[in-house]
C-alpha cells in the first residue's frame, strides 16, 4: 500500500453495522508511501493508523 498526503483512506466496517470510515492522509511517516499515515478522519479524530486488509487508498 503505498499513499501520499492529500490522499484519502478508506477503511471498511468489518462486523454488522460498523459504518465505513473515510479520512484525509496527513503525514506519511514509512518510507516511499509505506504506512503508517496520520490520518485526520472525517469525525475529527486525527490517529495514526496502520492500515489492514479492510482499508483503501483512494488518491487525489
Amino acid at each position: 500500500m503505498n499513499a501520499t498526503v492529500g490522499d484519502r483512506l478508506l477503511v471498511h466496517g468489518n462486523s454488522v453495522g460498523e459504518r465505513d470510515r473515510t479520512g484525509v492522509i496527513i503525514e506519511v511517516q514509512g518510507s516511499d508511501g509505506e504506512p503508517p499515515y496520520t490520518v485526520r478522519f472525517d469525525d475529527g479524530h486525527t490517529g495514526l493508523v496502520f492500515p489492514g486488509p479492510d482499508a483503501v487508498v483512494v488518491p487525489q
